[in-house]
This record gives structure tokens, sequence and C-alpha cells, in this order.
């Protein structure tokens, strides 16, 4: 150990300057993932996976054939015959069709309705407004079943039995999506692009969709997945409003396999075609919606 004397001072010691740690060390080889992580990022998508591969696999046998033991566990060229099944015994496709355009509007009206009322209580003041945000999450424990009987005297005055507005402007918004929004937009969004944005003559209008909406897109993604989903497989609401001539595919899926033996072959390639359009809208926003989640994770 060096020593350092000055005169008229006592010796004292200098300790060493410690060595910066070299790359490639512990520090290094933190944010790598090891075979462990691996394994189990693979065992989990496995997991996932497979109720889909089933249904696949079900849906092109026939019942005695997913009856035996051991059941089968490849998929055969019998799925296009259950597919024509399904068909014939329930208007699938007419029922895919409407549940596109119903979910696909309450989609497009509830991220956008969402996204204004959200961006409202998170930067813009006005009276009552903790009031108003109360309002619409206590909206949230009030159960669905409630308001059946009066929102069905509702359409029923209207004329819109059995008609797709039916299903769709009831839940054009979401006190979920509202909160959502409103969550997102007040860690994500900062109040000096909004002041910069007034200073330039902006109106709220524009400022909203030149400003809020490019910051908000990542949560907007995720709301629309929800959302999309949500709408895809409701059954209870539709199932009043709609007749079987004129489904969604949730409603048209329950007529499937009727018989005294339940044709389970019929009834999992039905299932298989219900669940294509949601495979599709998954792919399709599936990264926006896991950037949306990393980002929120590195903010938090």
């Amino acid at each position: 150990m060096a020593t350092l004397a000055l005169p008229g001072t006592e010796t004292t010691a200098v300790r060493p300057v410690d060595k910066p740690e070299r790359r490639g060390g512990k520090s290094g080889r933190a944010g790598k993932a090891g075979p462990v992580t691996y394994t189990l990022l693979t065992l989990t998508a496995l997991v996932s996976i497979f109720p889909l591969y089933w249904t696949v696999v079900a849906g092109s046998h026939t019942n005695a054939e997913i009856a035996a033991t051991p059941p089968p566990f490849l998929p055969n060229a019998s799925l296009f015959d259950n597919f024509r099944a399904a068909l014939d015994q329930a208007p699938i496709g007419k029922a895919i069709l409407n549940s596109v355009l119903v979910s696909g509007s309450i989609t497009i009206g509830t991220v956008l309705f969402c996204t204004l009322a959200g961006f409202a209580f998170a930067k813009l003041q006005f009276r009552g407004k903790g009031l108003l945000l109360a309002l619409v999450i206590g909206t949230m424990m009030v159960p669905t079943q409630l308001s059946v009987i009066p929102l069905f005297m509702m359409i029923a005055d209207l004329q819109w039995v059995n008609q797709l507005q039916a299903v769709v402007l009831p839940t054009l918004v979401s006190a979920f999506g509202v909160f959502f929004m409103r969550q997102y937009l007040i860690s994500a969004l900062p109040n000096e692009l909004l002041e910069a944005g007034r200073v330039d003559g902006a109106s709220t209008f524009r400022i909203f969709w030149s400003i809020v909406v490019p910051v908000a897109r990542p949560a907007m993604a995720v709301l629309a997945m929800l959302t999309f989903l949500t709408a895809w497989n409701e059954f209870f609401w539709p199932l009043i409003a709609l007749t079987n001539a004129n489904p969604t595919v949730q409603v048209a899926l329950a007529g499937l396999g009727s018989g005294y033996v339940p044709q389970r072959s019929v009834i999992m390639a039905g299932t298989l075609l219900g669940t294509l359009p949601v495979l599709i809208v998954f792919t399709i926003l599936g990264k926006q919606i896991v950037g949306g989640i990393m980002q929120g994770a590195v903010k938090g």
C-alpha cells in the first residue's frame, strides 16, 4: 500500500483506486436470459397454444375417434368435412360477418370515445370533474343483468329488435375504457406538449388529434384488443336482442352439435371457424399491444 508523507504532518495511507469491472462480468450477464428462462417461456407457450391445437385435432375427427384411448394427437383431412357440417347446421358465415361488424363498430367507438373522455378527465379542467369521474367508475359496480329489461324495452320502442344496432349502441363506451385511458394519459402525456400546442394556436380538437392520439396509440391498441375480444365473446345480450336467423357467432355456435349425442367434432370445427378472426386481429395488433405493455413497464 502506498503512503504519502508531507512535511510537518503525519504519514497517511492512500487506498488504491478500485478498478472498474470488465465487460462480460456479472453486471454484463445481468440482462441476458439463461436456459432456465427459455425453458419456462417455451413451456408457457406450449401450454397456451395447446387448447387451440386440440381444437384443430378434435375438429378433424369423429366422436368415436375423439373418445378412443389413447385419443388422436394429429389432425386429418376430415376437418373440412366438419367445417361443411358446421356451416350446414348453423349460419356460421352470416354470424361471423355480423360479429365482425358488431365487434369492429364497438371497438372503434369505444377506443375513440374512451380516449376523448380519458383525455378530458386527465388533462382538462372543468367543474364537477371529480364527481363525474366517480359516477363513471361507479357504473362498473352495476351488474349488467339489471339493465337488460329496460334496455330491451327501449330497443323495442325504437323497433331495433333483431337489428345489429341494438347490440352495438349500448356498448359504444365503457367505464373501464375511460378509466384505463385516463390513467395512461396522466403519466404518458406531458403538460408541456399541451401548452406548446395552445401557444401555437391549436384548438382542443387539434391538440387531441395531433398530440394526444400519437402518445396514446399503444394504450389505444391494448384497449382495442380487449374491447374486440369482449364484444366477440358476448353471448347474453345478443341472444336476447337478436334471433337465430340473424345471430352473432357465439349465438350461432350454441346451436351446433344439437341432438341426443352432441357432435363434438362439429362443435370444435365451428369453434375454430369462430376463432380465426380473433387470431387475425391479435396478429395485427400484437406488436402494438406488446409495445404498449413494455412502454408502461418502463415508465412504471
